[in-house]
């Protein structure tokens, strides 16, 4: 028994189009587990207790679905299978919930709750976000039990069904049950690659918040003609707002929110690491964001400000009227560095100091307030150096590390309920089209991740380069 045989287990599943790796992609796919639809909690069960489950539970894990503590939100799986008291455990995760399957924007009338195929292309809601990516963990750990007899660590895996709606109770299920989810590190897969051509394990993630700035200076329009001049105008006074937040080529003006002390070894990570989505993807502006900086500089060591939403009157049908409010839906993505509980209180005296009293600053509705805390191991962590040296095995020496990846997930709940280091690696690709209709997977990227994953845990298992914290 070898690394080898375990990997090439995995493979074999995968290339099996008679009853593989796709057969039970297209089983997770069909289940419609719109976590964004109030009437969708009995699909988010059923996917636990007939997708997952019985998976797990094939592989000698007990298995225990935590009820949410919020109201309409998605459970919590939580596999374990413990081999030894002395053995490391990993934590894994995925999220089986997806958003909202669009159905009649595919093209060629694709359904999302099909799995379809076009050429290296594998279409479905959830192929790239997220239930491809963690049906991969889940098979490659087969591999490595069917070759080796057991796993070698102590190993336990969260599916979660509330991701694309916010992970909403999902800490408050960890911190309830903290001693069942204890582990020693983590290593999971989602998102997509830096660069579609190279491998990266990602050790984090930036923080996301979603906030409104709001005008609102009177009732009612008002005649342009008669009062403009006259009447202050909210359309002007929050562009002047946003001006002072960001300048016209993205570089951010808070003060507060340029990052300071972020550690030398993530720059040094990221020095040759580059950003390519791969075809079809739009061309990256280089001259936009913090000037000086690399394409992944600015997305995996700063932060960046968004408008989400702008609106001022009725755009479709325009009076001749001074408007009464303005509204912009704003998003800060950030770094550890930026504390996310200073971002709003830090925006509120850069617009007071700058003459802006007149714009509030409001949470937006529930649907959209998109909080996620950052985290991040730092590249020197001994997991980060063990993780990179064991994908390096199975890649040829062409892993990547990418201190923190562009978007916003759970990771900031792992670190505050369970204080463990962390890594992904990221098996889809910037162009796969997540959150849109189209959404697909790449079989060249997803059969070189599962080959990399099985050695991963191959290497975890061994009694001589395993990892051990």
């Amino acid at each position: 028994m070898s690394r080898e045989q375990a990997v090439a287990h995995a493979l074999n599943v995968f290339d099996d189009e008679g009853g593989g790796y796709f057969a039970e992609l297209a089983e997770c796919v069909a289940i419609p587990t719109e976590s964004q639809r109030p009437d969708s909690l009995p699909e988010l069960q059923r996917y636990l207790s007939d997708a997952m489950t019985p998976r797990f539970e094939a592989l000698g894990y007990d298995c225990r679905i935590y009820e949410n503590p919020v109201e309409g939100c998605g459970p919590v799986l939580l596999a374990s299978r413990i081999e030894g008291d002395d053995l490391p455990t990993a934590i894994g995760y995925g999220h089986g919930d997806v958003i909202l399957g669009q159905e009649g924007e595919w093209a060629n009338d694709r359904s999302p709750w099909t799995l379809s195929f076009e050429g290296d292309r594998i279409y479905g809601r959830g192929t790239a976000d997220n239930k491809g990516q963690h049906l991969a963990h889940i098979l490659a750990l087969r591999a490595v039990l069917a070759t080796r007899g057991k796993l070698g660590f102590n190993s336990k895996f969260i599916i979660e069904m509330g991701e694309e709606n916010g992970s909403k109770g999902f800490q408050e299920v960890i911190a309830q049950n903290r001693d069942d989810f204890a582990a020693d590190f983590y290593f999971a897969s989602d998102g997509p690659r830096a660069d579609i051509a190279r491998p990266n394990i990602s050790l984090g993630n930036r923080g996301c918040c979603n906030f409104d700035l709001v005008v609102d200076l009177r009732e009612g329009g008002h005649h342009s003609g008669n009062w403009g001049g006259l009447l202050a105008s909210p359309g002007i006074i929050l562009s002047h707002a946003i001006a002072s937040i960001v300048d016209g080529r993205g570089k951010i003006l808070v003060d507060a929110w340029r990052p300071e002390g972020i550690p030398d070894s993530v720059f040094a990570a990221l020095k040759g690491v580059e950003r390519d989505a791969g075809p079809d993807a739009p061309e990256i502006d280089d001259d936009w964001g913090e000037p000086g900086f690399s394409r992944s500089e600015k997305v995996s060591a700063w932060n960046s400000f968004e408008i989400l939403a702008l609106k001022i009157g009725n755009p479709e049908k325009p009076l001749n009227a001074v408007p009464p409010s303005a509204r912009a839906r704003c998003q800060l993505r950030h770094v550890v560095e930026t504390s996310s509980d200073r971002i709003v209180a830090d925006l509120r005296a850069h617009l007071d100091a700058h003459g802006f009293q007149a714009v509030r600053i409001e949470e937006p509705p529930a649907a959209n307030q998109g909080l996620f805390k950052a985290a991040r191991t730092n590249p020197d962590h001994p997991w980060a150096t063990w993780l990179k040296a064991a994908v390096d095995r199975g890649g040829k020496g062409d892993c990547a590390v990418v201190p923190c990846s562009g978007g916003s997930n759970v990771t900031g709940i792992i670190e505050a309920e369970l204080g463990i280091p962390f890594s992904w690696l990221p098996m889809s690709y910037m162009g796969c089209s997540q959150h849109a209709p189209d959404e697909h997977i790449v079989k060249p990227l997803m059969r070189n991740g599962m080959a990399l994953i099985a050695g991963v845990y191959w290497d975890l298992g061994s009694s001589d380069m395993g990892y051990r914290p």
